[in-house]
């Protein structure tokens, strides 16, 4: 936590001793689909959702205020949602971000699609959690992700930093895996929470999480002082996932990494001399299909 809150220093200087929880999560809940003249459920949803990321504690960390790590859950409802019975299914979008040291950008961490969304929920009843114990399967998501993203966030700071977030997402999905419950078992998809978490720990996809904090820390953080330095250590980064890729294309990480820097990734390289944008434009097209996305690298 040291490098984190070293760098956050270097970001915001303020005069208040203040601990505050670590994320700070907006939720939105889409229940347009969802037949019930009782619409005011899925504004309760986002508040309580909302108040069990943010008002919890995820770790014995100290954060001030300025530290909370801003991400946010969109969760879209199905036709079959029940609000008589409190039974809900859908899927749910999960981003976080960062910002990039003396810059107004915020790098994305994370965007993952979860399509197996499914959960009970009574208005006004509280939402409990414990974890050594499933409690719930709302809980349990909720917790599991929040994990996710404050380990994805240390990741970014210091290398490896984020392990001991990610082993308390793995403990999520093993008191969970009894449930019966979507997306907690493994082997049934390739893009559910198990084999996210999987992934992540994976010793053979430790080199992408050490790129990874050369990306942020050494390449973003620093990209204004040397672009040109900075691009080649997201070149090597790129060079870390393609290992990982070649020997399993399907990978969760390698798909969830392109989801949320594709863009980014386009940005950073268009500017780039030729050479450096081919190298760079090969190795996007070769392992994602955001083809479109990428050929403006070679645009200008």
């Amino acid at each position: 936590m040291w490098a984190r809150n070293f760098l956050w220093l270097s970001f915001l200087i303020v005069p208040v001793v203040m601990h505050a929880q670590e994320l700070d999560c907006k939720v939105i809940v889409n229940g347009d689909q969802v037949q019930t003249t009782d619409r005011q459920v899925f504004k309760d949803m986002e508040r309580a959702f909302a108040n069990f990321l943010n008002a919890r504690r995820w770790t014995s960390d100290n954060f001030k205020e300025h530290e909370r790590i801003k991400c946010s859950i969109f969760i879209n409802l199905k036709s079959e949602s029940n609000v008589a019975t409190g039974n809900f299914s859908g899927s749910a979008q999960i981003a976080a971000a960062r910002p990039v040291f003396n810059t107004n950008y915020e790098t994305v961490l994370l965007n993952f699609a979860d399509r197996e969304w499914e959960f009970e929920y009574v208005e006004s009843l509280p939402l409990e959690y414990n974890d050594n114990a499933y409690i719930s399967n709302l809980t349990s998501m909720l917790a599991f992700y929040a994990y996710v993203i404050i380990g994805t966030d240390y990741d970014s700071f210091s290398e490896l930093g984020g392990t001991p977030h990610f082993q308390r997402a793995l403990n999520v999905v093993n008191n969970a895996q009894g449930s019966g419950r979507p997306g907690w078992q493994a082997l049934s998809s390739n893009r559910n929470r198990n084999s996210y978490i999987a992934d992540i720990i994976n010793p053979q996809n430790q080199d992408i999480r050490r790129s990874l904090y050369r990306y942020h820390r050494l390449a973003l953080d620093t990209f204004d002082k040397n672009p040109d330095e900075s691009r080649d250590v997201i070149l090597n980064t790129l060079k870390s996932v393609q290992k990982t890729w070649q020997i399993n294309p399907t990978s969760i990480f390698v798909i969830s990494f392109f989801d949320a820097k594709a863009t980014e990734l386009t940005n950073v390289f268009s500017k780039a001399n030729l050479n450096v944008k081919r190298e760079a434009f090969d190795l996007l097209t070769l392992m994602d299909s955001k083809r479109t996305i990428y050929q403006d690298i070679m645009k200008n």
